[in-house]
């Protein structure tokens, strides 16, 4: 009886998804991309008007609510594990961007523009990642343009990430373990990114530990060097940075030496801040 009854929940689900996606193939995909960045916005703008100390509550209504409406947007052609990959950066970005408000004066003369930059990236978010999904090989310079945009807003992701974390100025191993905690699933994501699949290949997973590995050792080093929050973010998001792109010029086979020069310019100018902003 058990097993019957399961079966039949199961198929009443089948059937209700069925539905939905035939409720909802029959809105233009643009229309679903506003309609998605519309209703996130305005969560966005509602959940602003409380303090931080309702945040808890307001986290998993957004992730929910980014999650569904990021299928709805995309909704065709979602196997395997696109399921995760294709959702990691808009339910990442909306989540940091949202905990990130609370560091700005909660004055309309900031939520205004809050809301705007959140509903041009969260819809920028969507084109990309649907692009990823609806087959990149047709178009390659559609795919570069999705793939640029999406390392933007990894690394900005990032930014927010890590000004969130060390404003709490926790001790340096807490530190490196949250780091790699958090940064797993944008390097994850990214290295996906590079060629994307309905299945996540075991190389991937092994190039995202060694970005998240090298990211803890450096922010265990940097916990003991007496700088700023911020400058400590800028650090780590510039190595993020530049390990995901030499890595993205291995895999694509474009590692030449003026990529390399490139990404290691970007971290000595880095490091020459860091040093004019210790507190000796």
């Amino acid at each position: 009886m058990m097993l019957q009854k399961s079966i039949r929940i199961m198929l009443k689900r089948k059937d209700i998804s069925k539905n939905l996606f035939k409720l909802f193939i029959r809105i233009e995909k643009r229309r679903r991309f506003i309609i998605s960045t519309m209703l996130l916005t305005l969560l966005m703008i509602v959940s602003t008007y409380f303090s931080f100390e309702a945040a808890s509550f307001f986290v998993i209504p957004i992730i929910v609510l980014v999650y569904f409406l990021t299928y709805f947007s995309i909704l065709e052609g979602i196997t395997d594990k696109e399921w995760l990959m294709l959702f990691i950066p808009p339910l990442y970005f909306s989540v940091v961007f949202y905990l990130f408000y609370f560091f700005l004066p909660q004055r309309w003369l900031a939520r205004a523009p809050f809301a705007v930059l959140y509903s041009i990236s969260v819809y920028a978010l969507l084109l990309s990642q649907n692009i990823f999904n609806v087959g990149v090989e047709k178009s390659l310079q559609i795919f570069r343009a999705a793939f640029s945009i999406n390392y933007l807003f990894l690394t900005l992701t990032m930014v927010l990430d890590t000004s969130l974390l060390f404003s709490l100025r926790l001790l340096f191993v807490v530190n490196g373990l949250l780091i790699f905690i958090m940064s797993l699933p944008l390097a994850l994501h990214f290295v996906w990114s590079i060629n994307p699949q309905e299945h996540v290949e075991r190389s991937v997973f092994k190039h995202a530990l060694v970005v998240s590995v090298i990211l803890a050792q450096a922010v265990m080093v940097f916990s003991f060097i007496p700088i700023t929050p911020s400058v400590f973010s800028l650090v780590v998001t510039a190595l993020f940075y530049s390990l995901c792109g030499l890595l993205s010029a291995h895999l694509t086979s474009r590692l030449f030496r003026e990529r390399i020069r490139e990404y290691l310019f970007v971290l000595g100018a880095v490091f020459v801040i860091t040093l004019l902003t210790v507190k000796w």
